[in-house]
């Protein structure tokens, strides 16, 4: 088996992933298996999905080919399934149902090609009551439990932007999945379907939350417990510019740096004492509103009080232990994630650029040995509207 990367560009170099286009948490699983060095192959539509932004600047297309079929064509599904034939993984984020009346749902591949992993990525779950509804990150975690957790008592819960649903309890469970039924391929020649749902994924994010809640130190209410800000040492404050600082010496010996470099002394008492909580967060909030936050950075710099000051996304690639890992890396002008995690021996970077749509037609059908996607219209020609 061929493949389009080579030795030393990470872990999953040889292994052949296939993905239907679609938003959100799909891509970026996607770019995560491309990350670690998987051939990944994208199928985009003609005209492209809604909600896009600019190709050139779609880092989630990093480290990707791309191929356009229109599957609402006759010879739409064939294409697909000739391509599942050659992969090892297949990624989807169509509503249930979907893929299966376009011909390329699970069985139609696997009766291609029975060693394949079908990854399957929805907030609702293939099954259940809302498995048919529309929704996004935020509705999805609010029937777990987590988006309820965050935030102060006296204002709505706000919006984690999309990275706790959709990355945290949707990509990352749908990697985790397919790379443990890759693994079970490989070792017995089946291949099987993961069903990864965001509420399955978000739910089980909070584990320890509710083995907490369970032998009751967890009150279940928002700002009242050790981890969600109910803790005076542990959350964010206001500088004298505006700006933040995050806090969170949980432990006796961090804590007692931080009171030591605030200056507070004198509250050393009140870490494990609850009902002087309000006295201590109103003197630590006055001390923090004394200077900048450049100011406290330099104060609380080499310390092990457990201070950082709050970064904005344009200032973080700035940071000097981020600057220091390459943890940001620019490519083609772009200032983006360098992959995650490292590995030791086979190490991983950002080969290419956001993949163009369709700009790989002739490389995949050649490299995958599927001369069929060559065959008939244009695959660049007019666009015509895709799978909704």
């Amino acid at each position: 088996m061929t493949t389009a990367t080579t030795p030393g560009q990470g872990p999953l170099t040889g292994v052949r992933v296939l993905e239907l286009a679609g938003i959100g948490p799909g891509p970026f699983a996607a770019m995560l298996l491309a990350d670690l060095g998987a051939d990944v192959v994208r199928v985009d539509r003609p005209g492209g999905p809604g909600l896009a932004i600019d190709p050139e600047c779609d880092i989630t297309n990093r480290n990707k080919r791309s191929v356009i079929i229109d599957l609402k064509a006759p010879d739409g599904a064939a294409r697909v399934l000739g391509l599942a034939a050659r992969a090892d993984v297949l990624i989807e984020g169509y509503r249930p149902g979907v893929a299966e009346r376009l011909g390329i749902g699970p069985e139609a591949c696997h009766a291609r090609h029975p060693g394949l992993v079908y990854g399957r990525m929805t907030g609702w779950g293939q099954e259940g009551p809302l498995a048919q509804r529309a929704g996004h990150d935020i509705a999805y975690i609010a029937l777990t439990g987590t988006l309820g957790m965050i935030g102060s008592p006296d204002a709505p819960p706000p919006a984690p932007a999309n990275l706790l649903g959709d990355y945290a309890g949707g990509s990352l469970y749908l990697v985790v999945g397919v790379l443990a039924a890759l693994h079970h391929a490989r070792a017995t020649g089946t291949g099987q379907v993961v069903d990864a749902a965001i509420v399955d994924g978000t739910a089980h994010l909070s584990a320890m939350i509710h083995g907490m809640l369970a032998a009751g130190g967890w009150q279940d209410r928002r700002g009242a417990n050790l981890l969600d800000g109910g803790c005076p040492y542990y959350g964010t404050y206001e500088t004298a510019d505006g700006r933040y600082m995050a806090v969170g010496p949980l432990e006796p010996q961090f804590y007692a740096e931080f009171v030591r470099l605030l200056d507070l002394e004198e509250h050393a008492g009140a870490r494990k004492d609850w009902t002087r909580w309000g006295e201590l967060r109103e003197a630590v909030a006055a001390r923090f509103k004394s200077r900048t936050r450049d100011e406290w950075t330099a104060a609380f710099d080499g310390t092990d009080a457990c201070v950082a000051p709050v970064l904005s996304l344009r200032e973080a690639p700035h940071h000097p232990h981020l600057a220091a890992r390459g943890t940001f890396t620019d490519h083609g002008g772009l200032t983006q994630p360098a992959p995650a995690p490292r590995f030791s021996a086979t190490p991983t970077s950002v080969r290419t650029g956001p993949a163009r749509p369709g700009a790989d037609t002739g490389d995949v059908a050649s490299d995958w040995d599927v001369p069929d996607l060559l065959k008939g219209p244009d695959p660049d020609g007019p666009a015509t509207k895709g799978p909704e």
